[in-house]
């Protein structure tokens, strides 16, 4: 497998240029960037922006390979709400396009909610309604990834929406086509389940992992802990993605970075992760 990891886990205050160059001294081999609705990497990019962004990635000795979003929390592609149903499609075309340009061959994206605690004033959509606009948007949306020759993952959030590996699994082979996938995200279902258990279930269908570790004891958004810390079965889960063949990359997703000397926790998370690997 090969080890990445996502841009959030840095400090916001830095440049995709010191972003580069701490993820390779830590021992990074690629990362996964986030297309922002503003900023060097968004909606507002062009090509030429975009390839500016390739080059001085690869300058550092990295690869890209995964464009994540945070857009689908303020647009859910399940919004009882037309128009953000809509724009939520336009984003998922735009990470697409970027996706391609960049010369990843992932996106990350969020198959809408239900609600989401942790949001303030969400909207509560009826669950048999989100389920049926995600599976028409998806559907539609393959198309564009085939176009591009980009994969979707959808990933597993707390959106209480596609909440077990069974619906998922059957979710994703109703939509029916190689570009739509799984993002699987190991941290996210600890509180209520168990990561091997997913991978198992979910099997080829995996496009990317992000690693994430969870405390259940501590419980809500103060679970998320640093790898190795919490409950994850480490070698469990390295057995289980042994088993289904998975060789692609693996994600840190390390949020929130550390108030004080935040470059550690890239260093730590690096370390970690070559433990649970067995680098």
């Amino acid at each position: 497998m090969k080890k990445g990891i996502n841009i959030w886990s840095f400090n916001p205050a830095k440049s995709h240029k010191e972003i580069f160059d701490l993820a390779k001294r830590a021992g990074f081999e690629g990362i996964e960037l986030s297309l922002d609705a503003s900023g060097p990497v968004s909606m507002e990019s062009g090509e030429k922006e975009l390839l500016a962004i390739k080059k001085m990635a690869a300058d550092a000795g990295l690869e890209l390979y995964s464009l994540a979003t945070g857009q689908f929390w303020v647009y859910p592609i399940t919004s009882n709400d037309p128009a953000k149903r809509a724009h939520a499609k336009e984003i998922v075309k735009k990470q697409l396009e970027s996706a391609a340009i960049l010369g990843c061959d992932s996106i990350l994206v969020i198959p809408g909610l239900v609600h989401a605690d942790f949001i303030p004033d969400c909207e509560i959509i009826n669950y048999a309604e989100a389920y049926d606009r995600a599976l028409e948007a998806v559907c539609e949306l393959s198309a564009f990834a085939e176009k591009w020759k980009v994969n979707i993952g959808l990933e597993n959030v707390w959106n209480k929406f596609l909440v077990s590996p069974l619906e998922l699994r059957d979710f994703i082979d109703k939509v029916n086509s190689a570009y739509i996938g799984s993002y699987f995200d190991i941290g996210n279902v600890v509180y209520n389940g168990y990561p091997e258990q997913w991978i198992s279930i979910l099997g080829n269908r995996i496009k990317k992992i992000h690693f994430k570790d969870y405390r259940r004891a501590a419980g809500g958004l103060h679970g998320f802990v640093d790898l190795l810390a919490g409950d994850v079965n480490w070698p469990d889960v390295t057995a289980a993605l042994d088993k289904i063949g998975y060789t692609d990359w693996v994600s840190a997703e390390m949020i929130p970075a550390y108030t004080h000397y935040s470059d550690q926790i890239i260093y730590n998370t690096s370390q970690s992760m070559d433990r649970i690997l067995c680098r």
